[in-house]
């Protein structure tokens, strides 16, 4: 074995150890972005999931600076791609109805949480949660992509209009919309 072979291994790990690492700390929220584009948890698993994967396979080798807005690329590339399949399968969807239990509730709803908080503080960070949760909803796609890698991801303009695919002045456009739209809804939540 050369030393060259030695260094170049020992480059490959640490590029391997760093993109670990930046997989890990954008994960937690990368899957909250895509839960609440998708609304289905299962599918932002499989979103997040695959966008990493691609990031990996593709990507490995580039500069670590690199790495957010193409991971953020790939993660809105793969969003998209998740409404235009759920389009044409809602199309069919539509036809059968919601799923009763023997009570004739909606299944779903009777799931119960799995996370125990004080009553109080859950309560409130439940309904502020909650309002958040319906008002990112209620934007428009490109909106929840601006204000989320704009403000949860603290990606730049720059970044940001790399990863959604856009112009910089588009970004501009979209964030300051949904801002707008978000103050407007959540009021006193907003700050």
């Amino acid at each position: 074995m050369t030393a060259a072979s030695v260094c170049t291994g020992r480059v490959i790990l640490d590029s391997l150890q760093a993109l670990d690492q930046f997989l890990a700390e954008v994960e937690k929220r990368a899957y909250r972005m895509a839960v609440i584009a998708t609304g289905n948890r299962e599918d932002a698993l499989d979103i997040v999931q695959d966008s990493m994967l691609k990031l990996a396979q593709s990507y490995h080798d580039r500069n670590p600076e690199e790495w957010p807005p193409l991971f953020y690329r790939i993660l809105q590339s793969r969003i998209r791609d998740w409404y235009r399949r759920n389009k044409v399968k809602n199309k069919w969807l539509r036809l059968f109805s919601v799923r009763k239990n023997e009570q004739g509730l909606d299944e779903i709803e009777t799931i119960p949480d799995p996370v125990n908080n004080q009553p109080d503080q859950s309560l409130v960070n439940s309904r502020a949660i909650s309002e958040l949760d319906k008002a990112l909803g209620e934007l428009s796609l490109r909106q929840q992509q601006a204000v989320l890698l704009r403000l949860w991801e603290g990606l730049d303009v720059k970044q940001t209009a790399n990863a959604m695919n856009c112009s910089a002045g588009s970004v501009k456009t979209h964030y300051s919309r949904a801002v707008h739209m978000l103050r407007e809804k959540l009021g006193d939540h907003w700050s």
